[in-house]
This record gives structure tokens, C-alpha cells and sequence, in this order.
């Protein structure tokens, strides 16, 4: 019986470092595949940037006009503080 117990804990030991060589060396391979896939890839090159808006139809600059001057009224009647005409400004004018 010692023998058998012997044999089985020799048998564990030598499962175990086997594994974990096994794992180790799996580990190192992934390593280097994925470090010779990240030198051989074409280098990124910078997002295009977006296109520039259109240009505006004088249909669209007489209406942002419109705007503006209604806006400027509401601001002169004191319904608008400088703050929130500068912001609905920017926001018609793009």
C-alpha cells in the first residue's frame, strides 16, 4: 500500500508541473504571436476629418436672420439675460 501511495503522489507531482509548464509555455507563445501581429499590422494613420458642413442656401441665411433679429428682440424686452441670447447666437449661426 505505501508503494501504491508513493506511485500516485509521484504521478500528481509530475501532472502538476507538467500543467503548469504547459501553461507557461502557452502563455510566452500567445506573447510573442501577438507582439509579431502588433509589429506587422500597417501603422493607423489619424481619423479623417469630418467634411466641412455645407454652405448655406440664401433661403437658410435669411431665415437665420429671421432669428437673429427676433432673438434680438426678445433680448432688448429683457425676456433674454446676455447669457441665453450668446448661447441660442451660437446655436443658429452653427
Amino acid at each position: 500500500m505505501p508503494g501504491l501511495l508513493r506511485g500516485v503522489a509521484r504521478t500528481a507531482v509530475v501532472a502538476g508541473t507538467a500543467t503548469a509548464v504547459s501553461n507557461r509555455v502557452s502563455r510566452r507563445q500567445q506573447g510573442r504571436w501577438a507582439q509579431q501581429e502588433y509589429q506587422e499590422a500597417p501603422p493607423r494613420s489619424a481619423p479623417a476629418a469630418p467634411p466641412p458642413p455645407p454652405a448655406p442656401s440664401a433661403d437658410d441665411v435669411s431665415g437665420r436672420i429671421d432669428q437673429l433679429k427676433q432673438l434680438g428682440e426678445l433680448k432688448a424686452q429683457g425676456v433674454l439675460t446676455e447669457a441665453e441670447f450668446e448661447e441660442q447666437k451660437r446655436r443658429i449661426l452653427g
